[in-house]
């Protein structure tokens, strides 16, 4: 009895032993983690994107009027200067309205003519008026003086005088008032002129444009480049503001970044950015920031510094790398597969030995493409875990192999 007692009490205290111990930790092939050490030091923020190559500037080409494409002169993928002709196009009505334009100008052009000569006659008229009304006037004063000395010798009488005197007052009068006659004939000369040339300036203006018209059938780019789209076909009848093609100038280009809405917060005009083509890195600076999320994207452009490397063309697959700031002296490591900027999570830190590793919590802080800053949890010289450990959520301890 005793000794079955002695038994029964000992595996009691196993059983109790053995419910109290840990579980085993899980053993981690450490091949398959990737481990990184804390450090201190200088640390530069960066947000990478992936992108395209575009052209600077990029002209659609629309059409001017109404029309029927009749010959197509240059293919995509053609250098082409700016008067060069891509296409030509057909409108027999505008040609028809834009003769008659013409001759309408000639024919307000021909009016203002013979208005002008009429007119400058009528003035040549008063004018004529006025030179008679001047010599009668002074013909009439030189009467009326002479017999004003004739009555101071008595050779002749007062009413004579008086005659003289009231006809030469008459002369003065209608003097002045074919004087007046010209200086409106003037003014009327100038007013009727003006309507006349407005009538023609109308004209002038209406043939412009239909000649403008015209010649916008033969079509050009406007600007020295390639042609990359040729919208249209032969036979195709196109309206005004239809697009007919596309010009781009392939030597002035910039790079499209698109950026994950969660980065793009502090991204500024101005930054420096690299853009690496696969054939080489150009230097760039952010231009312009799309006030607009699409698809959890930013669209950042970025100029391009410096000559193009080979094989750089529009629609080219690039990948920038904006630099945001230079932090001079933080304590930061590598970015872990599940950690974001600004919150706390459970990182495995490696034990002296180096054989096993323990969660710590750790706070983030700024975070950069390959870095993220160490607010607290993590002292320099520790070596952590940066692999997704999702799958040992449910241990806190894991060994390493």
């Amino acid at each position: 009895m005793i000794y079955i007692g002695g038994g029964l009490l000992a595996i009691v205290l196993i059983s109790l032993g053995l419910s109290r111990l840990k579980p085993a930790a899980p053993t981690v092939e450490r091949a398959t983690v990737w481990i990184d050490t804390v450090k201190r030091g200088p640390m530069i923020r960066q947000v990478r994107g992936l992108g395209t190559l575009v052209p600077e500037e990029i002209r659609w080409i629309p059409a001017a009027s109404e029309g029927r494409v009749e010959q197509i002169l240059v293919l995509p993928g053609t250098e082409v200067k700016a008067d060069t002709v891509l296409l030509e196009l057909s409108n027999p009505e505008l040609e028809q309205t834009a003769l008659e334009a013409e001759l309408q100008l000639k024919a307000a052009e021909a009016g203002y003519t013979d208005l002008k000569v009429r007119l400058r006659s009528q003035l040549l008229d008063q004018q004529a008026l006025v030179a008679t009304a001047e010599a009668r006037q002074k013909e009439a004063q030189l009467r009326a003086e002479a017999d004003r000395e004739l009555a101071k010798d008595g050779l002749t009488s007062m009413m004579n005088l008086k005659i003289s005197e009231a006809q030469s007052e008459e002369m003065g009068i209608r003097l002045k008032i074919e004087k007046e006659r010209l200086e409106i004939s003037a003014e009327s000369f100038e007013a009727q002129l003006a309507v006349k040339q407005a009538e023609v300036d109308q004209q002038r203006a209406l043939y412009l444009l239909k000649r403008e018209q015209l010649r916008a059938l033969r079509v050009t780019p406007g600007l020295n480049g390639v042609l990359q789209q040729m919208e249209v076909q032969v036979g195709q009848r196109v309206t005004p503001g239809t697009m007919l093609a596309k010009v781009a100038q392939p030597d002035k280009l910039k790079a499209e970044l698109r950026i994950a809405e969660t980065q793009a917060k502090d991204i500024m005009l101005g930054q420096p950015a690299m853009i690496d083509t696969r054939n080489g890195v150009i230097e760039g600076k952010v231009t312009r920031i799309d006030p607009a999320v699409q698809n959890g994207t930013v669209t950042v452009d970025a100029a391009l510094i410096g000559p193009l490397p080979k094989g750089a063309r529009p629609d080219l697959s690039v990948d920038g790398t904006i630099e945001l700031e230079n932090l001079a002296d933080v304590v930061f490591v590598g970015r872990p597969a599940y950690g974001q900027s600004d919150s706390v999570v459970g990182l495995f830190k490696l034990e002296a030995e180096g054989d096993s590793a323990v969660r710590t919590p750790v706070k983030l802080g700024r975070s950069s493409v390959n870095t993220i800053e160490i607010l607290d949890g993590l002292q320099p010289g520790d070596r952590v875990i940066l692999s997704d450990m999702s799958q040992w959520d449910s241990v806190d301890r894991v060994r390493l192999n």
